[in-house]
């Protein structure tokens, strides 16, 4: 509301178009430093404006003070704050969404699990090819449901930063290979072709995540193709090396390509067919591609079909070093033949899956005691009324104390890490997160009879007298194991206690220090990575607290760089995988008669020196860069020789020291070094 008679009057006496008490410092401000200034100011009506000031120049470039200009944003910011709200509302309906597919997933689990169980007892029972047939096309039923729901489940378990990729090097033709095997009679009977152009490139990801990625786009285009064929195979750029699916199917419009990769999107699927999933396979190959940063890009015209890749890095091909048979190696895990007579606590709290439990697991031989909640198995155990050698426990349970809860006053009350089962059909990511922090097997409802028996005979102790039972009890564990991968826990225990020793085993670092306490003579194996505190983290952390428990690090057969770390950090060695039992056996005897027996050390460390000795100058320092994580490349440069006489060097370095591999060169490096 300025007129031309106020030029000339002193800014302090107009009246602002909103509460605005700093304009004339902010002003005097810009005449002093020449900064312009910028506002957002909300009227008393609802009115909102942006207020600009900006230092007034003279044509002769002087300064004579300021322009204040007032531009009227009310209905963008009403345009924000809608957005913001429909933002909000958006997260608020996607935990919603969250919240009711686990409750949903959850009880559509319980009648799932009880339908399961009979199907498995029934096919046992049935006589006579028809009611075989019924009892087949059951299952096939089930299985589908169960599908669906695991499918679900994959999505939460990514959600919940419990899936975590092992990186190794290995040769990527075989997995592709077993892919085409496994779809090529699916595309045959929906008469397609299924072409592999073989490689034999060596790559470095997570063999399981990405074959997981592979088969997902592979089941996706045999999904859309309806004539024609489909071809898998790769393309070399520099050090990455693409794995492209290509297809003759219906192809996606331009406008879809990147709402494709959203959870639940479907493409010509209205009616929401069972037969073509749940939409989520896109989903699960974008995150965990993201996960282990692989690049994954789609090409697609409508009518003609589309292309997906997935980026990963090549490696350096990798001589296997000679090793006992595939069944020999404790990352293989054999079933082992059923064992009779053990104990298993059920707690249960619905009667019929309970009831069903108890006919299965009798039926197999075992020993089984029923509990409805928590209370009423500590119940059984305190009175001495059973003493389980496996607890099989759902997650929710009434009565205040949940599966896990249940299972460590159990614990507490056995005086032992006695094997627990948890059996769940809740996919919340609190409840993945809580599971996978606890020394726990999981298993999704619906479990299959057979899967279940296999899991018990696996966890399933050697079953002693009662006599050995009550000494077991009472004598320190002289191994201790953690790794979160179940199976190969199992493996590693049974390993150890049919060579006689004493085991506890734990699925995370904080478990174990949690429970560890120091007697006797021991040692730790200890996977180098783990959800939340990885190995390193717990070797720094025994470290600090004075133990000097001798420590053997899990890693991979190319964490050389981990390997180093670790033995710095305070391993007394470290092992590879796939792990040979001899090598296991071999690598905790010495780590315990080392700690036992200071001389014994030194002579170890005597007779890597002795090895490393024999080196030329030159090979002493081109291994002390290759233990150090340098390429062969770098090495050239940095030394200012050819890549091919490096190579020769390490060849002859390998020859010379008798290490099979990089990591077993850097273990006889850094135990010929002084300890730090």
């Amino acid at each position: 509301r300025i007129i031309a008679s106020d030029v000339g009057r002193p800014l302090a006496d107009f009246r602002s178009l909103a509460e605005d008490g700093v304009m004339l410092d902010d002003a005097k401000e810009v005449i002093r430093t020449l900064v312009p200034m910028e506002q957002e100011i909300e009227t008393g009506g609802g009115q909102w404006f942006r207020r600009r000031i900006l230092p007034y120049r003279t044509p002769e470039s002087g300064i004579e003070g300021v322009v204040i200009t007032f531009n009227n944003i009310t209905e963008r910011r009403k345009i924000s704050d809608a957005l913001e709200l429909a933002q909000r509302e958006a997260i608020r309906a996607n935990v919603a969404k969250s919240r009711f597919l686990a409750a949903a997933s959850h009880d559509l689990r319980q009648p799932l699990q009880t339908l399961s169980l009979i199907q498995g007892m029934l096919a046992k029972k049935v006589d006579g090819e028809k009611s075989k047939m019924l009892v087949s096309r059951l299952d096939e039923a089930l299985g589908s449901m169960s599908t669906m729901l695991d499918t679900l489940l994959d999505i939460n378990k990514i959600e919940a930063g419990i899936v975590r990729a092992d990186v190794v090097s290995f040769p990527l033709g075989d997995l592709l290979k077993r892919l085409h095997n496994e779809f090529a009679f699916q595309a045959a009977s929906q008469r397609l072709q299924l072409r592999l152009v073989p490689c034999s490139v060596w790559v470095q990801s997570d063999p399981y995540l990405l074959e997981q990625m592979i088969r997902n786009l592979l089941a996706n285009a045999l999904k859309y193709t309806r004539t024609g064929k489909i071809l898998l195979g790769c393309r070399r750029r520099g050090d990455k090396l693409r794995i492209e699916i290509w297809d003759t199917g219906i192809g996606i419009a331009q406008s879809e390509l990147k709402a494709i990769f959203e959870e639940y999107h479907q493409l010509d699927n209205e009616a929401r067919e069972r037969s073509r999933g749940l939409g989520l396979g896109l989903a699960i190959v974008k995150r965990l591609g993201d996960l282990m940063g692989h690049l994954v890009k789609v090409r697609s015209q409508t009518g003609k079909g589309s292309g997906f890749s997935i980026e990963v890095k090549t490696a350096q091909k990798l001589l296997p070093p000679k090793q006992a048979p595939l069944e020999a190696s404790v990352g293989v895990v054999k079933a082992s033949p059923a064992v009779r007579g053990g104990a298993i606590l059920i707690v249960e709290d619905d009667p019929e899956i309970a009831s069903l439990l108890d006919m299965l697991l009798q039926g197999e031989g075992y020993r089984t005691a029923n509990a409805h909640h928590g209370a009423a198995a500590l119940d059984r155990v305190e009175g001495g009324q059973f003493r389980p050698d496996i607890v099989l426990a759902d997650y929710n349970l009434p009565g205040g104390m949940d599966g896990l809860e249940t299972a460590a006053k159990l614990r507490e009350v056995l005086g032992r890490q006695v094997p627990v089962i948890i059996l769940t059909g809740d996919i919340s990511t609190d409840t993945l997160r809580e599971i996978a922090s606890k020394n726990c097997v999981h298993r999704n409802k619906p479990v299959k009879p057979a899967e279940l028996l296999q899991t018990i005979q696996h966890l399933m102790p050697r079953l002693p007298t009662a006599n050995a039972l009550a000494v077991i009890a009472t004598v320190p564990p002289s191994v201790f194991i953690v790794d979160d991968d179940d199976q190969l826990r199992a493996s590693l225990r049974s390993v150890f206690e049919d060579a006689g020793r004493v085991v506890a085993d734990y699925a995370s670092c904080e478990a174990f220090l949690a429970n560890y306490k120091p007697a006797g003579e021991a040692c730790v194996l200890i996977d180098a990575y783990l959800p939340g505190m990885d190995g390193l983290d717990l070797l720094k952390r025994l470290r600090e607290a004075g133990h000097k428990l001798p420590a053997i690090m899990i890693t991979g057969s190319s964490d050389v760089s981990i390997a180093v770390k670790a033995m710095k950090a305070g391993a007394t060695d470290f092992i590879e995988k796939p792990i040979r039992n001899a090598d296991l056996l071999a690598s905790v005897a010495r780590a315990l008669e080392q700690a036992h027996d200071e001389g014994k050390l030194q002579a170890w460390r005597d007779k890597s020196a002795a090895q490393i000795a024999e080196l030329t100058p030159r090979q002493h320092q081109i291994m002390d860069l290759v233990v150090a994580g340098h390429p062969s490349k770098n090495i050239a440069a940095d030394l200012g020789i050819s890549q091919r006489t490096v190579e020769n060097h390490r060849a002859s370095i390998m020859h010379k020291t008798g290490s099979k591999s990089l990591p077993a060169l850097a273990r006889l490096a850094l135990a010929a070094s002084k300890p730090e």
